[in-house]
């Protein structure tokens, strides 16, 4: 057998060094995604770990460094595709991405251990952990800091539910008082809103605004004949 004539005990000892720091760094991150019921959990990110050092570690072996650089590059495309998978859209909304990310890091603690890297894996495993933890009270303190519609870059809409004989007016109406306020619209949709209502939906040019003058838009709107309800919303969500 071709095995018994190029096995190398050294080689082989090196592997399973490689493998197994994959396979304990894998499962500190993973550990972590699993107790917060993340998509990607335990087994998912010392699989990656582990594929990726086997990949990179069979390239040293076979042609050295270089072969290794090449190895790399393709688990790199190849682990995007993965975190694809994780990544959903829910409405507006787009969940998976920071576990996309992890998988990604868990791919690269891997390569360093398959390229005997061992410090800069461990390295690696410690920021991807705090990364995912102590940045989260950072983030929630952010995210409970109130919306400053006049510095804040967003989409706004401009809703009016409407009767359908006062369709036609109200919606020139709309886009007449939001250009005169030098809030250009960039699209206008009508979809149905409740029996014999219909909603104009009047998308802005994404910029700042100052809410006090969308407002006096919407009150003048609001006395308007066949206006039933009018409102104006943000979002934040590229």
């Amino acid at each position: 057998m071709r095995f018994l004539t190029t096995f190398q005990i050294y080689d082989f000892i090196d592997t399973l060094v490689s493998l197994a720091t994959a396979f304990v760094l894998g499962t500190l991150i993973g550990a972590e995604r699993q107790y917060r019921q993340r998509t990607a959990g335990l087994r998912t990110n010392v699989l990656v770990a582990v594929g990726a050092a086997a990949f990179v570690d069979l390239a040293m072996h076979l042609t050295g460094a270089d072969g290794a650089v090449r190895v790399v590059a393709y688990v790199v495309s190849g682990i995007g595709f993965l975190g694809a998978g994780v990544i959903m859209k829910q409405g507006m909304d787009v969940r998976g991405l920071n576990t996309a990310a992890t998988l990604w890091a868990s791919a690269a603690v891997g390569s360093c251990a398959g390229a005997d890297l061992v410090a800069q894996a461990v390295a690696l495993t410690i920021f991807v952990i705090a990364g995912n933890t102590m940045l989260r009270p950072l983030v929630n303190a952010i995210n409970r800091i109130p919306l400053n519609e006049q510095t804040s870059e967003a989409t706004y809409y401009f809703k009016l539910a409407v009767t359908p004989e006062a369709l036609p007016d109200l919606r020139d109406r709309l886009v007449e008082k939001l250009e005169a306020a030098n809030y250009p619209v960039a699209d206008v949709n009508v979809v149905e809103f409740g029996d014999d209502l219909l909603e104009i939906v009047a998308t802005l040019v994404s910029t700042a605004v100052n809410p006090n003058e969308l407002n006096r838009v919407l009150v003048d709107l609001k006395h308007q004949p066949g206006v039933k309800h009018a409102t104006w919303e943000v979002s934040t969500t590229d």
